[in-house]
């Protein structure tokens, strides 16, 4: 079985700027991600983006959108020989209807577990909302609360 990094995207990845990030000029990776995603890497994680994009149901921005801005992420860490295995993204918000997906529900890591051939007990989520890290606990997997835009090398570094 395989360990998988599981990384919240806005304020994990990008900077969280406090309103919706789908635009591309709004969309900033954060300076240590790609050292920290190389580390990850070395290290024989399968690396995989879980995040909720609400504002999709709110009519706010579309799917269009989001995988505009997940293909900058995508490009830019490619270009410097990172490779994502994965980024699941739940377009519900729980103003507009209720789903499984949206964190912190588990649906997005169920997924990411059965088709990765994760073990969830040697895997983490790096997050920076309780969500994110009550989303890791109902699978089983390890979940590390940051604060926003703080930066995940230190957390990579002291990863087995």
């Amino acid at each position: 079985m395989k360990k998988a990094l599981f990384l919240d995207r806005d304020g994990v990845l990008n900077v969280e700027r406090g309103e919706y990030t789908y635009l591309l000029e709004d969309f900033e990776i954060l300076p240590d991600v790609l050292e920290s995603l190389k580390l990850a890497t070395v290290k024989g994680y399968v690396l995989i983006v879980i995040s909720n994009q609400g504002g999709i149901a709110k009519g706010v921005y579309s799917h269009k959108n989001v995988e505009l801005v997940h293909q900058k992420l995508i490009d830019n860490l490619a270009s410097e020989g990172v490779l994502l295995d994965e980024i699941y993204y739940c377009p519900h918000h729980d103003e507009v209807g209720k789903c499984l997906c949206r964190k912190p529900n588990s649906l997005m890591l169920e997924k990411a577990i059965a088709r990765f051939n994760i073990s969830a007990s040697d895997s983490v989520f790096i997050g920076d909302s309780e969500r994110d890290i009550l989303a890791a606990e109902k699978v089983g997997v390890n979940g590390i609360l940051i604060a926003s835009n703080s930066g995940i090398l230190e957390i990579v570094k002291g990863l087995k």
